[in-house]
């Protein structure tokens, strides 16, 4: 499949909540020790990577794989989106940007660096 689904990202208020919600529920082993407070999740066997961290108000979104998050916010646009987050790079780790589509489900895109 082209542009596949890489990543997932679980948010809210309470971060730290959610953290604790998701390892006591499924067992997912969650390390938030970064600057950020980010809880990063291994994808396991069969699974996808993924992050827990705190943003207000509360989003669940998936992450597309593509080769040129700027020429995809644009198509997204065209298409009836709304850009969410503008590209947005993370030196040496990532590059992201989020949009909604036309029901205002919110997706991200991704390119790893």
């Amino acid at each position: 499949m082209p542009n596949p689904v890489v990543h997932f990202e679980v948010t809210g208020p309470d971060g730290a909540g959610l953290r604790q919600f998701y390892a006591d529920a499924f067992g997912w082993k969650i390390d938030a020790n970064n600057p950020m407070n980010y809880g990063t999740v291994e994808g396991g066997d069969g699974g996808i990577r993924g992050g827990i961290g705190q943003e207000d108000p509360a989003v669940l979104t998936f992450y597309i794989e593509v080769d040129d998050p700027a020429a995809y916010l644009e198509r997204v646009k065209s298409l009836g989106g709304r850009v969410i987050q503008d590209v947005t790079v993370i030196p040496g780790v990532v590059t992201i940007a989020r949009f909604a589509d036309p029901c205002g489900n919110v997706v991200g895109l991704v390119k790893a660096q």
